[in-house]
């Protein structure tokens, strides 16, 4: 079905294409935040906008199983990238609020169903054995798109405008679109019919108790980087009123490093990939999260913030290759109820983070919100020790995830 991805022609192609078009998503985070202010004048619809993609990915999420069992992986992804690109041009063309909202919903059903359709379609490209490479590789992918996307916005808005910035996103998504459209993916099982409500009802059924606390926890990991991702820029203007934008580039630069490592360090260190990985390294992260908004030195703060990244990327791989356990047919609808929660979860601890950050110190809102990931994992490493009904243990109620050895 596939070799090491390192090797596998399809694989390189979906890799292109999805660093690219994150590279896209990235920049226009920034462009499309400022240029809703700007174009509006207010808070409240910069807000608006946030919360309409945040909302059109979440729905996408629920129905992205139901959407990819009627048309195949290449033509959905590769006519989502062209809608997209044509969005950004029409926004160009039309500045107004109603195609600002209208590109927002499009973006946010774009982005989610590409991070479903990658996460749920790898073991059906690369195998089973190489899924762990695989997820490493495009999280080290992401990390990149991350560090170049946030890098450049302000340059390549400084030099052409929000004109420039946004054209450059569609064009990122017309590189995308070609690459996706020589990758040639595997026949996909027929999806399980079922109406309504009953596709959510089947997942919860069908899915190991072990995934789904993986998926409540996952949730609570957004909802904690929810709150630090508000509380950073207080934090830096706070801490260095001179210069707020050094301390935030030296948190989100370090941040997207250790990301970049964390697929080397899998690979070498990391025996098994399993539930246990993703616990410990969200933990870990989640402290180091705290440590950052502590008031450490700059180098310290750098330091706590490159561990922060490393967690983050590992536990992404690890989150991500044990839901790809589950047969073919689960895969899809399972990751795409993850990807509702993950949407959800970021939208809801941006509106309460902005609340608490009103009344509370930033060091008390970003601990105790990771304080509530972290008690999340550690009841989830106990139930996981549990036995179901038959007698077997929670946590070998399915495979475990296969070895990375990179």
């Amino acid at each position: 079905m596939g070799g090491a991805p390192g090797s596998s022609r399809g694989f390189r192609l979906l890799l292109t294409g999805y660093a690219v078009s994150s590279y896209g998503n990235y920049l226009n985070l920034i462009a499309l935040g400022l240029f809703s202010y700007h174009l509006t004048g207010s808070s409240w619809a910069t807000g608006i906008v946030m919360a309409v993609r945040l909302g059109a990915g979440f729905v996408a999420g629920l129905g992205s199983g139901r959407v990819l069992g009627r048309f195949g992986r290449r033509p959905l992804l590769v006519g989502l990238d062209l809608v997209q690109a044509a969005a950004m041009v029409a926004l160009v063309v039309l500045p107004s609020l109603p195609m600002l909202l209208l590109v927002a919903v499009v973006l946010g059903v774009g982005n989610t169903t590409l991070v479903v359709v990658l996460r749920s379609g790898v073991p059906d490209l690369v195998g089973e054995d190489e899924r762990g490479r695989a997820n490493g590789r495009l999280v080290t992918a992401r990390s990149l798109a991350t560090v170049l996307g946030f890098g450049s916005a302000g340059l390549v808005i400084d030099l052409g405008g929000y004109d420039a910035a946004f054209l450059l996103n569609g064009g990122s998504f017309l590189v995308s679109a070609l690459a996706l459209s020589f990758v040639t993916w595997p026949d996909q099982a027929e999806p399980v019919a079922d109406e309504g409500g009953q596709r959510i009802r089947a997942v919860w059924r069908l899915v190991p108790l072990l995934v789904l606390g993986m998926v409540v926890v996952r949730g609570l990991d957004a909802l904690a980087s929810a709150g630090h991702n508000v509380a950073l820029p207080i934090f830096a203007t706070e801490t260095a009123p001179a210069n707020p934008a050094a301390v935030m580039t030296q948190f989100m630069t370090a941040w997207a490093i250790g990301s970049l490592c964390a697929h080397q360090l899998v690979s070498r260190l990391v025996k098994t990939v399993d539930h246990r990985l993703f616990a410990v390294a969200t933990c870990v992260m989640s402290a180091a999260f705290v440590l950052a908004f502590t008031g450490l030195p700059a180098g310290w703060l750098i330091a706590v913030s490159l561990l922060a990244g490393i967690a983050d990327g590992v536990s992404e791989i690890g989150y991500v290759s044990t839901l790809q356990t589950l047969p073919a047919e689960r895969r899809t609808r399972l990751f795409g109820l993850s990807a509702s929660v993950e949407t959800s979860a970021f939208g809801g601890g941006m509106v309460l983070s902005a609340g608490l950050l009103d009344v509370l110190p930033v060091l008390v809102v970003v601990g105790g919100l990771h304080g509530v990931a972290v008690a999340g994992v550690l009841v989830f490493l106990l139930l996981s020790r549990r036995r179901t009904p038959d007698g077997e243990l929670v946590a070998h109620a399915r495979s475990p995830a296969d070895p990375d050895r990179g």
